[in-house]
């Protein structure tokens, strides 16, 4: 029994056994059918995400390449454009591409949103859309959005002149002016690239206070001559620069040596209009130059310098150059600079390079400027000085072309669009132009601004004002310590406002002299000292000759009061009950009261001649 049963146990246990394997094979089965199924499913999905993403990325490169023809056209239509709807047309093509992501449409509609190019002013789009570009990398979100130190690492260069300025001025950073010339030596050195290949133009930056009081609207903007207005064509390389040939061609001919020089110069470049050929170009300098014209012996000396039309020979280029140089031509001076300073046909000479580069700086070159500034940074033939190089830097950054900037936010200002102009203005000066800072300052106090409130813009005006001051603008000086003696955007401070009035009067402001004496007369800040008040009431006369008038009365109405404190009767009544009382009552008015009375005796001495 005990075989059998353990027979059936052994036999009961292998079909368990088997069952258990049966139904394992079974479960496999099941699970091998199930991952197959779920395998070909996620294959599936896998190929329609993989379909989708290739579909999207088609789409996408579609949508850019578009982009790039829209941003191209949309360029184009705005490099040659005239008319208002052809410029409204443009910026229709920049709208599409910027929605379809082109990163550059991006930057440029939201400049145009933020400034009011060619359409309404949005400045909540413009902040939308600069921190979508900062989000996406870009410099010019970055610095839309005041990231100058991000900004400035990523290499832009309006970051790093507005970062340059800040490390020179010490604006929310210690002063260090290493760290200024590390940025501005690096747009510096960019810009100077671009004004050796005539790529860049200066700008005329108009004081709008000086505008407004001394030219009419209706003048020109750019008050050049016929010779100068198509030598800026020539060099700019505009559309209209067939013009410009014709015109030299024709003062050529006539034997006008400014005519034959520039020909020579067209040709030497080379344009859109006129086909580069070194032969013309020696033809036309030799022309010039047999005359004695200074540019056409620049010209030969270029030729011979570069070897283009003719051997190298630096010999002649050195003689042409000098001949220029001494008719007192900058880009000859520059030229003896640049040999002196690399030794190219002469002994290499940096004293003598420092020479020319500084009186080709001097007469308005300035590439020259910029060898300067590279000079006196590296402490080349010349004591090293980080100021002097900052400085130089700086005149060369502003010659970039965002300084075009002046001509929009002037034109916005002369057809009323006022916060356009603000904006424009404002984004110059936080780069550190004086004349920006100003003119900012200026637009703020007229309280013609929409986008601040009234409280916002006087305490901004000052600060803008101050900044004017710190660079040597004299009358910024003197409104500042305008704001201070009166209290605008900021607290009554006679003591501040006397210390930037006497700041100004060594600039030789007779308006600063005058309120110092008014101060002097009255002990606003400064002891009271009717002698010091007399004498700057005089000096501001001899100044200026319009001060003669209100000096004059100030005058007179000094002399009486100062007959009155003189006088023992005036003192023995002031020391009477009533007369305190009066004197009480006069005293904030006395110098109305004098006026009036001073006013009313010339009344009498004019009708009594």
């Amino acid at each position: 029994m005990k075989a059998v049963s353990v027979a059936l146990l052994l036999l009961a246990l292998l079909v368990s056994v088997h069952k258990t394997e049966k139904s394992f094979e079974n479960h496999k089965e099941k699970n091998v059918s199930k991952q197959e199924a779920l395998n070909e499913s996620q294959l599936l999905t896998m190929q329609d995400t993989f379909s989708s993403q290739a579909e999207d990325l088609a789409r996408r490169k579609k949508n850019e390449e578009r982009g790039h023809q829209l941003y191209k056209m949309s360029n184009k239509i705005l490099k040659h454009s005239k008319s208002k709807k052809e410029k409204e047309e443009a910026y229709q093509l920049l709208t599409e591409a910027a929605d379809m992501g082109h990163l550059k449409a991006m930057e440029k509609l939201a400049a145009a949103l933020l400034f009011g190019y060619h359409g309404p002013q949005n400045i909540t789009a413009a902040v939308i859309l600069y921190e979508t570009l900062a989000e996406k990398g870009s410099h010019k979100g970055q610095t839309a959005l005041v990231y100058y130190t991000f900004g400035s690492l990523g290499g832009n260069l309006i970051s790093q002149m507005i970062l340059g300025y800040r490390y020179w001025v010490g604006i929310n950073v210690p002063r260090n002016c290493e760290a200024a010339l590390t940025n501005y030596r690096k747009v510096a050195y960019f810009i100077a690239n671009k004004l050796e290949k005539n790529e860049e133009m200066p700008v005329e930056k108009v004081r709008l206070m000086e505008k407004s009081e001394n030219l009419s609207s209706n003048n020109d903007f750019l008050d050049w001559d016929v010779h100068q207005y198509y030598k800026f064509l020539a060099e700019r390389g505009d559309t209209q620069i067939q013009k410009a040939f014709y015109y030299f061609l024709k003062a050529a001919k006539a034997g006008n040596t400014h005519g034959m020089a520039f020909l020579g110069k067209m040709f030497l470049e080379g344009s859109v209009a006129v086909t580069q050929s070194n032969a013309s170009a020696f033809k036309y300098f030799t022309m010039a130059a047999e005359k004695g014209n200074a540019v056409g012996l620049w010209g030969l000396g270029v030729l011979y310098f570069q070897g283009k039309g003719v051997p190298v020979n630096y010999t002649e280029a050195f003689k042409y150059f000098h001949i220029a140089a001494e008719k007192g031509l900058a880009d000859a001076q520059f030229q003896l600079g640049v040999m002196y300073h690399s030794g190219s046909g002469v002994r290499k000479d940096y004293k003598l390079a420092f020479k020319y580069f500084y009186l080709a700086s001097q007469n308005g070159q300035p590439i020259a400027v910029y060898y300067l500034a590279q000079m006196y940074a590296a402490g080349t033939g010349v004591f090293r000085s980080c100021q002097n190089a900052v400085e130089l830097y700086r005149s060369v950054c502003e010659l970039g072309s965002w300084s075009e900037k002046f001509l929009t936010a002037y034109f916005a200002y002369q057809d009323g669009n006022i916060d356009s102009s603000l904006i424009q203005y404002a984004l110059l000066a936080e780069m550190g132009y004086e004349v920006a800072q100003s003119n900012s300052a200026f637009i703020l106090e007229s309280e013609q601004v929409k986008i601040l409130s009234n409280d916002q813009m006087y305490p901004l005006a000052l600060l803008l004002w101050n900044r004017a001051a710190a660079q040597g603008n004299a009358f910024a000086r003197v409104k500042t310590g305008d704001y201070h003696f009166y209290g605008y955007g900021t607290k009554k401070d006679y003591v501040t406002a006397a210390i930037h009035y006497s700041l100004a009067v060594d600039h030789h402001i007779a308006q600063a002299m005058f309120n110092l004496a008014y101060m002097y007369e009255h002990g606003l800040g400064i002891p009271e000292d009717i002698h010091l008040a007399k004498r700057w009431y005089d000096l501001a006369a001899q100044t200026n000759p319009d001060a003669s008038i209100p000096v004059f009365l100030a005058r007179m109405k000094l002399e009486v009061k100062l007959l009155f404190s003189e006088m023992q009767l005036f003192k023995q009544f002031t020391s009477s009950w009533k007369m305190s009382k009066l004197d009480t009552v006069l005293r904030p008015h006395w110098d109305l009261f004098a006026l009036v009375v001073i006013v009313i005796l010339l009344v009498l001495l004019i009708r009594n001649r």
